[in-house]
């Protein structure tokens, strides 16, 4: 397989001003009715079409009747020979944004999923010969390496999965870049393309299943903040009990203790403000 090969080709401006003199004396000599006339004119004809313009951060690819002369990189005006083919690709960092399309993640869940990568031309004989459209290469290859990513992680962990996964989707954030990047890489490495930067630019759960996932990240949030509440009560009324002995305030016994023990929780663990009840008898009434 060959590969990209940088080439020098002749100043334009010299070959403008050799242009001009061919006109020029073309012209004196259909003046003077010379037979020169004709030649210099064929000549101005011919030299035209060798003129060409590389603008920075583009290239020219230069075939000689199909076959692959090299590449003109450096920004300038040229001339080359007025038979060759200049095929433009540029060299600039294009910015592609996939569409949303919908896979199954590790667990099996439908996703909403889409990629933005960032990425230019490394190799200008790869993206001009190797590939069919290098452009619409990108594009397809850009799908299919989202659509294996989604497959290789969940989109989210959750405390009833018995496990829980290191990397997932929404969470790993530079983790699953990096693996976006480098699948990305490999996948376009055959056309010449260099991936500068590949992330998720969308996720989320499929409409179907959007709103029960919602429902159970409620739910587990839920179950989480109780676990917090009932933590934080039960060291809350065993410092209490505690204080009360330690400073003699109230002997209770066991009965006693059960008794405050339960109200307490009730009140501390409650979604709802406490209504205080006001015991005028004995601790008994």
């Amino acid at each position: 397989m060959k590969q990209e090969k940088i080439i020098k080709v002749k100043n334009g401006y010299f070959m403008l001003f050799m242009l001009l003199l061919f006109i020029a004396a073309g012209i004196f000599s259909i003046v003077k009715s010379s037979e020169w006339g004709f030649a210099f004119l064929f000549l101005t004809i011919i030299t035209l079409p060798g003129f060409f313009l590389v603008n920075p951060n583009t290239s020219k690819v230069i075939l000689l009747f199909g076959k692959y002369i090299g590449t003109v990189k450096d920004n300038g005006f040229y001339w080359a020979n007025p038979f060759y083919r200049k095929k433009a690709i540029s060299l600039r960092a294009s910015n592609f944004d996939s569409e949303r399309v919908k896979v199954n993640d590790k667990l099996g869940n439908p996703i909403m999923i889409s990629t933005i990568a960032v990425w230019k031309v490394r190799d200008t004989y790869k993206a001009a010969f190797d590939v069919d459209n290098y452009e619409n290469f990108v594009r397809v290859q850009s799908d299919a390496a989202v659509r294996k990513l989604a497959s290789l992680y969940p989109y989210d962990n959750f405390e009833d999965d018995g496990k829980a996964e290191e990397i997932t989707l929404r969470a790993s954030v530079n983790e699953v870049s990096e693996a976006l990047e480098k699948e990305l890489a490999e996948r376009l490495d055959m056309a010449g393309i260099e991936v500068l930067e590949a992330r998720i630019g969308y996720l989320a759960y499929a409409q179907e299943i959007a709103s029960a996932m919602l429902k159970r990240q409620q739910a587990t949030a839920i179950i989480a903040a109780r676990h917090k509440i009932v933590e934080g009560a039960v060291s809350m009324v065993e410092m209490a009990i505690n204080k009360l002995n330690k400073n003699a305030i109230v002997e209770l016994d066991e009965e006693r203790k059960a008794a405050m023990v339960s109200n307490l929780m009730v009140v501390l663990c409650s979604d709802k403000d406490a209504s205080p009840i006001v015991n005028t008898g004995t601790l008994n009434h």
